[in-house]
């Protein structure tokens, strides 16, 4: 049931079928009430996923034909049905696809390489950003364990042998595809129960993700009974109070939409934090969420310097990182980084089929990113470049020399299309330009040169599925987290006092897990004048990308022995 939970998850389904987790035995009753009630509402369009072994409770298979005819006995809507199969299967692997088949292939290289004859046998996994190698038999019995765990009607347990993110998928999805919010979230007054006052923001350049993010969080907030207000293009509208409360049905639809519906500038509070302070005790804000890129972690940073100064930022404020270039400290992963990794992927591959006919042309593309490369060295492993320039990898003359001698060494064997990619930031002097008159100089009778500035098509398109559900669990996590921190440091009267470190923080993916580091504690690991973290886990990537592209160097394991166990 793994594609349709998240399928559903990705793309707010009102109704999922699962063999994991079976409808209950009224589910056509379920079913009609809850299409009823969202056709009530005013929503046109409804979309159910039925996996191909769902089955209800009494193990009775339910098929797509089944649930049609359900819905139109019962309420006369006009249903079609649409059965993927095989649609599945192809189209071009995804940016994320790509780059994990390198590593996993790295990996299984170095794998066999250390192994001898007593060794056991192994599976080469990927746990959140982790590559692991676990026992195979161990994934088989677990495998088994599953479908025995179903044959004897034990769901919980088939849930939780499927791991604990599929798990958390399932909790997400029954939670927020609710049309609205349980009776249990509201008092006899008809007011939200817990009635914590929390705001969400957006800071920074507007990414993929964000609004899924804005999505989950509030409806987190309202399912446990408190207040969200949505505080409309950034800092700027924070000062002048363009600051609305956000009910459950004012996200509905924002899963899959790209850009930031909420508005947001990349303007930082600088000397105007005394009207910041003013405006969140006039709204009596008690939590703030701030999603957005490297500014928002520059803002959340002010607010906590000071805290002394304006009791006003003695709340709980936790940053998500959502930006295209993923320069964020304290996480391996921003939201809206993999659509922009997958834009570019495949504006690439446009590229080179543009030229399917020329002979032997060399295209040296430039990427967005500031001063951090991860998306040119990224981009440049799932699109098979021959070189990626960026700033954190200082390159002279004499480097860009060799890659041209290089290139012409392929051509000359028979490779028919280059390509070259260039952070925007990698250097001042030798610039794309530069770049491109010295491949189309030095490549005179052997090979021509084209040059692509790919600009701000990197930061559109429609999120992937992988963003929207990362920004779904991530805000998730900060509603829970939010609530513990106000729950300690309140006091009898109301007033909210807190001034620890670990109050203020940045959600963020290390590598196995979800972590909330402290925003003082990232401050060590910040390069500001570059806006760029002092490490990068995806350098250990370089090596690899020469590899590839026929260069020397040397690819250092990431791997971890573990076992089923440690997994969970």
């Amino acid at each position: 049931g793994y594609l349709a939970l998240v399928a559903a998850l990705a793309s707010e389904a009102d109704y999922v079928f699962i063999p994991e987790d079976p409808a209950p035995l009224n589910w056509q009753e379920k079913l009609c009430t809850k299409l009823y009630q969202e056709r009530m509402a005013g929503q046109r369009l409804n979309i159910i996923i039925v996996a191909e072994g769902a089955i209800d409770r009494h193990g009775q298979p339910i098929t797509a034909e089944q649930v049609m005819k359900v819905i139109v006995d019962n309420l006369q809507q006009d249903t079609r049905i649409t059965v993927l199969g095989h649609v599945q299967r192809g189209g071009s692997p995804s940016a994320f696809d790509r780059i994990l088949g390198c590593r996993m292939g790295a990996e299984a290289v170095m794998a066999l390489m250390e192994a001898d004859e007593m060794t056991e046998p192994c599976v080469i996994s990927l746990d959140g950003n982790q590559a692991i190698r676990l026992p195979l038999m161990d994934c088989v019995e677990r495998t088994q364990a599953v479908a025995k765990a179903m044959v004897d009607k034990k769901w919980d347990e088939a849930v939780e042998l499927r791991g604990k993110s599929f798990k958390r998928n399932l909790e997400t999805y029954k939670l927020l595809t609710r049309l609205k919010p349980p009776k249990s979230s509201f008092n006899d007054m008809g007011s939200l129960k817990e009635g914590y006052v929390l705001a969400v923001m957006h800071i920074g350049a507007p990414s993929c993700g964000m609004n899924a993010a804005v999505r989950s969080f509030v409806r987190n907030a309202i399912y446990r009974g408190d207040m969200v207000l949505g505080i409309h293009d950034g800092i700027e509208g924070l000062i002048n109070g363009n600051i609305k409360p956000m009910s459950w049905s004012d996200v509905t639809g924002w899963v899959g939409a790209g850009g930031a519906f909420l508005g947001t500038k990349r303007t930082l509070p600088g000397s105007r934090l005394e009207q910041v302070a003013k405006k969140l005790s006039e709204f009596g804000i008690q939590g703030l969420l701030i999603i957005g890129g490297f500014e928002a972690y520059q803002g959340a940073l002010q607010f906590v310097q000071e805290r002394k100064k304006y009791p006003a930022f003695q709340i709980p404020i936790v940053v998500i990182p959502s930006t295209i270039s993923n320069n964020v400290p304290g996480t391996e992963f921003s939201l809206g980084c993999d659509t922009a990794l997958n834009e570019i992927t495949e504006i690439c591959d446009r590229i080179r089929q543009s030229a399917q006919g020329t002979k032997r042309r060399v295209f040296i593309i430039e990427t967005m990113g500031g001063f951090c490369g991860y998306l040119a060295t990224l981009a440049g492993l799932a699109g098979g470049a021959d070189a990626a320039y960026i700033f954190e990898e200082k390159f002279s003359i004499k480097d860009l020399q060799q890659d041209v001698y290089h290139m012409a060494t392929k051509m000359s064997e028979g490779v028919q299309r280059g390509l070259i990619l260039r952070n925007e930031k990698a250097c001042e002097n030798y610039n794309t330009d530069f770049i491109y008159r010295l491949y189309s100089e030095e490549g005179k009778g052997l090979f021509s040169a084209r040059m692509n500035v790919l600009g701000h098509m990197q930061q559109g398109g429609s999120p992937t599925p992988f963003d929207r559900n990362m920004g779904t669990k991530m805000a998730a996590k900060c509603v829970d987290w939010m609530v513990n921190v106000l729950k300690q440091n309140i006091a009898e009267n109301g007033k909210i006092s807190c001034t620890s470190d670990d109050s203020a923080v940045l959600l963020g993916i290390v590598r196995r897990q979800y972590k909330f580091t402290p925003l003082t504690e990232l401050i060590s690991q910040t390069n500001f004048e570059h806006r760029i973290p002092k490490e990068q886990w995806w350098l250990k990537l370089r090596p690899l990308l020469r590899i590839l592209a026929k260069h020397d160097s040397t690819y250092e394991e990431e791997g971890m022995y573990m076992t089923v166990e440690d997994r969970i």
